[in-house]
Order: C-alpha cells, then structure tokens, then sequence
C-alpha cells in the first residue's frame, strides 16, 4: 500500500548512466517501506539560493524522491521547475514536480510540461490547487481529473494525484470525494498522496474505502511534523484536518516552548510513521517544510526500520 526506499549509490550511477527507469510508479508499491520527502520554491528570486541549500541538504539523506511544490496561481512554476531539476541534477534524487491547474491557462500548463520534459522531469503530482485568496481562476480546468487527463496525453509522465483521508473541504461527504478520487485514478493516475493527518485510524479507514471502491494504485501517506503551534492552527483552518485529543495534549503541554515543540513534533511523527510501516503502509512522504534538521532527525529515528 505504501513504502520507502533509499536509492543506493550504485542504483544511482546506473540512473545517471540511464540504467534504470527512475519513475516513481517504479519505486513504490514493491513491498518494501520507502522514506520521501516534500520541498517548496521561493516566492521570490532573493530567497531562492536559502531554499535551493536546504532543499540539496535534504536530497542528501537519499530519499526515494523528493517533491516540489507549485505556488497558487503558478507564480512559482519557474522556480518549482528549476529545483526539480537541481534535484535531479545536483542531489542525484528523483524529482517530483507538482503542477497545479485551477489558475493556469491550458498554455501555461502546456509550457510548463515542455520544461519539465526538457529538464528530464519525469514524475508530475497534478493538484486542482487551492483557490487564490482573490478568488480569481481560469477557466480551462475545473478539477485536477481534467489536468491528469491531458498529461497523459503528452508523453511518458509518471503522473501522482492527491487523496484526502478526511475527505476534501469542499466534497459534501465522504463518499462523494472517494468517487472524485476514482475519476483521478480512471483518468491516468499511477499512485496518489494523501494530505496530511495525524490519526493513522483514519488512514486505515480510507484505505479500506478506497480498496471497496475498486481504486487499487498505491497511496503513499503525507505526514506533517508539527514544529510550532501556529503552524497547526493555519493548516487546520485550510484543509479542515481533525486533531486527535493525544495531539491537542501535545500542543497544550509543548505549544509555548519552541524547542519542546520541535522535538515532540518530531517524535510524534516518528510514531505515526512506524506504526504505518508496523501495518503495512510502506511509502511515507514526509512534508518537511524545508526543514533538513526536522528531515534529517525523523530519518535518523527510523534508521534500523528503513534500511
């Protein structure tokens, strides 16, 4: 259902020797737990070379892949591009670039696709994408099916598609969204990544609602280490994710302290990752918000469980 893997440093010489298919579909799913990580562009060209640092800091703990997100809007498309690229390139890591539609026009999302192909980036997570604080979208997609569909169509793209184990914001229920999440699937999704959540319970539930729908690709878990109270609060209000009471006394106790925070974040997610590995939920996709310490510290507590 889910994994990790560590690309070793004879793998990756044959992947530079193009040895290897280095889609991601082809590193998952293989029975064995694997360990990515999630980095975000600058919004701007004065901090890019701070988040280029990090992100290559990451890149050398091997992980399976590494992802890039793309701002609202697409503002960042250029930026999402060029650090995929520097982690293909520089880190010698898998690149995953996310493409959002919901504020692209079909051309933009065509010229988008073109560099990635030109820059060798073969792995695409297509997201819908939030909706602006201006409200302003385009009209040449409603919903990421229709982007996935169209990927499909250009070429050889191992394409990534995301889930919602709480269901999405804007689903009227449950069911409703898993069928959203089938329409993905039919359209050419070859695995999908859960937004985060921090009851495994409630992973297993959906992976169990997800499997009686017929939707059989391979899910790969999200899971955000908490590092700072406020971090919590904002994420909650945008994508509705529910705390646990164990967590909300984590927040209680630790939320004041930055330090204490950070560290019980950290280990919090530890526990969340072992105990999905424990029931066969091997591919663990760790948002890290450009964080090496807090990547470099959850890889170091896993280090005897992913080899």
């Amino acid at each position: 259902m889910i994994e990790y893997c560590i690309v070793d440093r004879k793998t990756r010489d044959q992947a530079e020797n193009g040895e290897i298919d280095m889609k991601i579909r082809d590193i998952i799913g293989k029975g064995k737990p694997t360990l990515s990580f999630e980095v975000f562009p600058p919004k701007t060209q004065e901090t890019y070379q701070t988040v280029k640092d990090a992100a290559l800091e990451i890149a050398k703990l091997n992980p399976a892949f590494m992802s890039v997100t793309y701002g609202a809007g697409g503002g960042t498309s250029q930026y999402t591009v060029d650090i995929a690229s520097t982690l293909k390139e520089q880190g010698n890591v898998v690149a995953l670039a996310h493409v959002t539609c919901v504020s692209s026009t079909r051309e933009k999302v065509h010229q988008v696709l073109k560099e990635l192909k030109e820059r060798g980036i073969e792995n695409i997570l297509a997201l819908r994408g939030d909706i602006p604080a201006d409200g302003k979208v385009e009209q040449d997609y409603r919903y990421a099916s229709e982007l996935i569909r169209e990927i499909r169509k250009e070429g050889d793209f191992c394409i990534g598609g995301a889930c919602y184990p709480e269901g999405h914001v804007e689903s009227e229920n449950k069911t409703e969204d898993i069928l959203h999440l089938k329409e993905k699937v039919e359209a050419g999704c070859d695995f999908v990544t859960t937004q985060m959540f921090f009851d495994n319970n409630i992973l297993y539930n959906f992976l169990y609602r997800a499997r009686e729908c017929g939707i059989t690709v391979p899910v790969v878990a999200g899971i955000m280490p908490v590092t700072n109270k406020n971090q919590i609060k904002r994420i909650c209000q945008m994508s509705g994710t529910q705390l646990p009471a164990r967590f909300k006394a984590l927040l209680d106790r630790f939320g004041e302290n930055p330090a204490a925070m950070k560290q019980a974040g950290i280990a919090y997610a530890t526990e969340q990752i072992i105990d999905l590995i424990a029931n066969g939920v091997d591919a663990i996709h760790v948002y890290s918000m450009n964080h090496p310490e807090v990547a470099k510290q959850i890889r170091e507590n896993l280090s005897e469980i992913i080899e």
